[in-house]
């Protein structure tokens, strides 16, 4: 499996510091050109975003700043347009831009809601549709989302941030779908990382081990050229796992049993682990419910 990014053309938001900061500076080293975004004020770009792009330059990699608001389509569109006109393609988007807004749900204002899901989910929306048509007529892309175990599992006080994350679950598996026949590859990236928007969560000591250099080398391998698709990548620390949701086999009720009371008596076996699997898109699930009626009725869809 190669690494070697020589001649890509990379888009990494939120990049002037933390993991956006690190996933740049990997895909770099690599050979990629990269595009740091990070936020700018009054439309200039970041100094943070800067910063990073002479950290690569120094090393000899090939970098350019940009400052676009990747809630704003328009600003990304623009940013898109200008990363073409300069290196004419787009071979890989990392969407890390992200920010915080914390509190228990009865006391979060809908607006705080409301921005965190602007920031997460439409800016990853944003700027994945900026490239999308380039991707597939180019016939290659790599997309890498963030999502994070607050999304995955919960976690109190981000109701917010868990429900943008796990979001990107269900827009990745979906462009995974549109985007195979285009070598268009899309994953989710769920990091653990000492940053400025993790710190205090952490003691000390664990805190400094959990770098964001440690989860960088899984954006690195999703943006491979032989990168896998439609998977969860989680990492910290150095340790790696993969995320999977699994559907319960279940079972198909008989017609007096359709009813709630039916579902409560029937429970541990709908509930059961066994014949548990993943399924690989959404049309799996009434198919499988499809087969289990017929096979109550006596017929063979097979």
């Amino acid at each position: 499996m190669s690494f070697d990014l020589n001649g890509k053309v990379a888009i990494v938001t939120g990049a002037g510091r933390g993991l956006g900061r690190s996933h740049a500076l990997a895909l770099a080293a690599r050979g990629a050109r990269v595009v740091v975004n990070d936020l700018a004020e009054h439309g200039a770009d970041s100094e943070s975003a800067r910063a990073v792009v002479r950290e690569i330059r120094a090393k000899g990699g090939s970098a350019i700043a940009n400052g676009a608001n990747v809630a704003n389509f328009e600003q990304v569109k623009s940013m898109v347009d200008a990363v073409v006109a300069k290196w004419d393609r787009v071979d890989i988007l990392v969407n890390n831009a992200g920010m915080l807004r914390d509190k228990t749900f009865s006391k979060m204002s809908i607006d705080d809601f409301r921005l965190v899901i602007d920031v997460h989910l439409m800016g990853s929306v944003n700027c994945t549709k900026a490239v999308w048509a380039r991707m597939c007529q180019q016939n290659y892309g790599r997309i890498v989302l963030t999502s994070s175990s607050s999304g995955l599992y919960g976690n109190f006080g981000q109701s917010n941030y868990g429900a943008a994350k796990m979001a990107m679950l269900g827009f990745m598996n979906t462009l995974h779908l549109e985007g195979k026949k285009y070598n268009v590859r899309v994953n989710c990236l769920a990091p653990t990382a000492g940053t400025a928007m993790t710190k205090g969560l952490f003691p000390e000591a664990v805190f400094e081990l959990m770098t964001p250099d440690s989860v960088s080398p899984a954006v690195v391998f999703l943006c491979a050229s032989d990168a896998p698709s439609r998977k969860v990548v989680a990492a910290g620390g150095g340790s790696f796992a993969v995320y999977k949701g699994f559907e319960t086999e279940g079972i198909s009720l008989a017609p007096e049993n359709v009813s709630a009371e039916g579902i409560a008596a029937a429970w541990e076996a709908i509930n059961a682990e066994a014949g548990m699997r993943e399924l690989g898109s959404g049309f799996e699930q009434p198919t499988k419910f499809a087969m289990q009626a017929a096979r109550k009725l006596g017929l063979d869809l097979t």
